[in-house]
């Protein structure tokens, strides 16, 4: 058994239960979050190391031999979205320690996030679909009452119709997994790779049809995305942050993972309709944020219309017959998931700390923040500038690559809608700019509140790393590319992966 397979459940895990053991003593809870929260991030580095040098890690839980067991699988696209795991349950770990209030810590959330964190790694290790419905529902419990951690009106709305929508995405799930089991035999999904290859083109198109809208739904894809805007905005923000950095992005994962290892080929209308989907929720999710007057909502908007652009890149893979182009397309939509996962978490902690400064959320009670602290106006611009993809943050070249893809396979329509929802999402950008951070401050405010050196250097530090990763990954585009693009190329082999789960065929 491959360790560093297990440790990205295990650290989380343990964590959690020792966090449950010092129930009644918050500054250990507190320390055990950051302290796992860091091993986690320590192992999933590791472990992508491990997967660069070696090639696609699996091990069978249990000696049981696949497609038997409990198989966990770690190719370059899930160690990726491991350690996006780790730095942003890191740097919400360390962000929540100056943030989040006493009552909602007493309450158990220190545990809750460790335990939503292990549930996303499992999400992003597991080889089985059955295991990958478990994960998605260890997910949901846990972020179900971390949404409605507090008992406040306004979060137990959001949390009913989120809990309500991502049940019925469970129940769609499991009727596919059972329909799929039916017909198959196995769950595996290396096994399903092979055995699916001689199955109906018609019963894959309709199996496909489930999983899209199941896992559809946990990505908000259009048109079902009402849930997001309507509960994230209404959680402490360190709840939103983690929320809107992994959660939808987890059903991003599947959506990429099912459609390029188990529905393949000829699926009917399947891949076209991903890329009409993926222009339809660009633009609905810009224009819902153009709407807009409140901080978070905004940046809950932008999930949605920034979704649209990682489907993109699947839509473009699967309409080519060519392994170079599909390559390329994939390779855009994993550096875009990348750069995403930084850049909307940080801008839901910044909208926590000028929330904080000003008071409220509402763009129209903010203002001259960025007179009363200009260093939080810079961490604002760095990863707004890159969500609407301006050079060279990561954001441009995110976008960049997926325009690329588009031009090559000829989806000139595809492209242009993509290229207007750039410009509307600088506008958003440019929206709350000029009203929370360089208009006068409204008459009616009150002095801004003063951050204790603590508080400061908790909620200000992992906003500054995560702008520093932005940054970075502009500068460094070429190497992180590299990296998508073997990530990619992993995905269009699908032999590859088969082969690394149930070996060479007898």
């Amino acid at each position: 058994m491959n360790l560093l397979l297990v440790l990205p459940l295990m650290i989380p895990l343990t964590t959690a239960a020792l966090s449950m053991l010092a129930w009644r003593r918050l500054p250990l809870q507190r320390v055990l979050s950051v302290a796992g929260s860091a091993g986690l991030l320590g192992c999933s580095v590791a472990l992508l190391a491990f997967v660069w040098a070696n090639g696609i890690a699996a091990s069978q839980m249990g000696a049981w031999p696949a497609p038997f067991g409990i198989t966990l699988v770690a190719d370059l696209f899930s160690a990726i979205m491991v350690v996006l795991t780790g730095v942003i349950g890191l740097a919400v770990a360390v962000y929540s320690l100056a943030s989040m209030d006493e009552p909602r810590e007493s309450f158990g959330y220190y545990p809750l996030l460790q335990v939503l964190l292990m549930g996303v790694c499992g999400a992003f290790l597991t080889g089985d679909l059955f295991n990958l419905y478990v994960w998605f529902e260890v997910m949901l419990m846990a972020s179900f009452v971390l949404l409605a951690l507090g008992g406040e009106p306004d979060q137990l709305r959001g949390a009913i119709k989120y809990v309500t929508l991502n049940l019925v995405a469970s129940a769609l799930f499991l009727a596919a997994v059972g329909i799929l089991y039916g017909i198959a035999g196995t769950l595996n999904m290396a096994d399903l790779a092979r055995k699916l290859e001689i199955a109906e083109s018609g019963t894959l198109t309709a199996l496909a049809m489930l999983f899209l809208i199941a896992f559809g739904i946990k990505a908000a894809v259009f048109p079902l995305f009402f849930w997001l805007p309507a509960s994230y905005h209404t959680p402490p923000v360190a709840v939103s942050a983690v929320f809107a950095g992994l959660l939808t992005k987890v059903g991003v994962y599947a959506l990429i993972r099912v459609f390029t290892l188990i529905f393949v080929g000829d699926t009917g209308f399947t891949h076209t309709l991903l890329l009409v989907i993926a222009g339809a929720t660009m633009v609905t999710g810009v224009l819902g944020a153009a709407a807009q007057y409140e901080f978070r909502r905004i940046l809950s908007f932008h999930i949605i219309s920034q979704i649209g652009y990682m489907i993109l890149g699947l839509g473009l893979a699967g309409l080519t017959s060519s392994p170079a182009l599909a390559t390329m397309s994939l390779a855009g939509s994993i550096f875009y998931i990348m750069h995403h996962i930084i850049v909307k978490t940080n801008l839901f902690l910044v909208s926590g700390v000028a929330s904080r400064l000003g008071g409220s959320f509402e763009l129209k009670k903010l203002g001259g923040l960025y007179r009363s602290s200009p260093g939080l106006a810079i961490l604002f611009l760095i990863p707004a500038m890159s969500l609407a993809g301006m050079p060279p943050l990561s954001g441009f070249f995110a976008k960049l690559s997926l325009i690329q893809a588009g031009l090559a396979a000829e989806q000139y329509v595809i492209v242009a809608i993509a290229l207007v929802v750039g410009l509307l999402t600088l506008f958003s950008m440019t929206k709350i700019w000029a009203e929370a951070f360089w208009k006068n401050p409204p008459a009616a405010s009150a002095e801004p509140p003063k951050l204790t050196a603590g508080e400061r250097w908790n909620l200000l530090l992992p906003i500054g790393l995560l702008a520093l990763l932005t940054v970075t990954i502009g500068f460094a585009a070429e190497p992180v590319f590299l990296l998508a693009t073997r990530a990619a190329e992993q995905l269009v082999d699908r032999e590859g992966y088969i082969r690394a789960v149930l070996g060479e065929p007898q």
